[in-house]
């Protein structure tokens, strides 16, 4: 548990919130302790089933003395470094009260150490809340920065003689479901953070109105850029099947190229294993050395006929 306090930052097990203190903490979504504290102030059951309903959808909800925010934080999965799946985070404000809750203590820690770099004691709760949303987006920012670097990465391995198509293909795979999802919450939260803004004190919007402004721009900058990534994946696609369409053209242009070279071969080898009795050549002394010769120059000119067609 993080708790950002008299102008310190303090890890604890365990942390006691104070009355009409100002107290910012970090913590999981687990914590009983801090759930157990929400429920003795009037926290709504119905809140407490969306912070730990894991299929939670992006929302925000309040009333008369908390706020509740539900946010995505993508993480990037171990099998594979395009597949990034999305995590709940719930941000509660209550009086001088902000408390973020994530699932996974990593999201924590992430959050945290970036929030310490830009935080200061004199920073309102509603500056705080921005930092926060700001500091997720910027990440999901970087989410989409690598998947860009790793598609220039495939476009150029799909030119390479050794092409694993099964990898490429379960990469592009994996990265259009990521910017499929990265595109899709990016809208919800969008319209979540126009909420939380137009639900804080008139004085707030008013002094944090170029923040959000800023922040709504980074979620419209998330939502084309994952859109037009997601075509790219499709042009991807495409392009590797067309080079392997490509491939297996010019494989089996090989196999009809070496079929006609012998197919006369095989007609002048067939003339002479019919069984007649009354064959000129096979009385000839040099019959065998000149079918022979016949059947090396017709597969060298068809050779050379094929090499100037390049089929071979």
């Amino acid at each position: 548990m993080y708790l950002f306090s008299d102008d310190r930052l303090y890890k604890k097990n365990e942390i006691e919130l104070q009355e009409h203190k100002k107290q910012i903490i970090f913590t999981s979504i687990e914590n009983e302790d801090i759930i157990e504290w929400l429920k003795s102030h009037n926290f709504p059951e119905s809140f407490v089933e969306d912070i730990k309903n894991e299929d939670q959808s992006v929302a925000y909800e309040e009333n008369e003395s908390f706020k509740l925010a539900i946010l995505k934080y993508f993480q990037r999965s171990a099998e594979n470094d395009l597949l990034y799946n999305d995590s709940n985070i719930a941000i509660i404000m209550h009086e001088q009260k902000f408390i973020f809750l994530a699932r996974e203590k990593r999201i924590v820690k992430n959050i945290v150490n970036r929030l310490y770099r830009r935080f200061k004691p004199s920073d309102s709760l509603e500056y705080v809340l921005y930092l926060v949303i700001d500091i997720m987006v910027d990440h999901t920012m970087s989410v989409i920065d690598h998947i860009d670097n790793r598609l220039e990465e495939i476009e150029d391995r799909i030119f390479n003689e050794t092409l694993d198509e099964q990898e490429v293909q379960k990469n592009l795979y994996f990265a259009r479901r990521t910017l499929n999802r990265i595109a899709k919450l990016s809208v919800q939260q969008n319209d979540t953070i126009n909420k939380i803004f137009n639900h804080f004190p008139v004085v707030m919007r008013k002094k944090l109105k170029y923040e959000f402004i800023d922040l709504k721009e980074h979620l419209s900058f998330l939502i084309n850029e994952s859109k037009t990534y997601l075509d790219r994946t499709g042009y991807l696609q495409n392009l590797l099947m067309g080079f392997l369409s490509n491939r297996m053209n010019q494989a089996m242009q090989r196999l009809a190229a070496i079929s006609l070279i012998f197919l006369p071969l095989t007609f002048i080898v067939g003339n002479y294993g019919m069984n007649f009795k009354y064959m000129p050549e096979l009385e000839w002394r040099f019959g065998y050395e000149a079918v022979w010769a016949l059947n090396i120059l017709i597969a060298w000119l068809i050779y050379k006929w094929l090499r100037k067609k390049r089929w071979i």
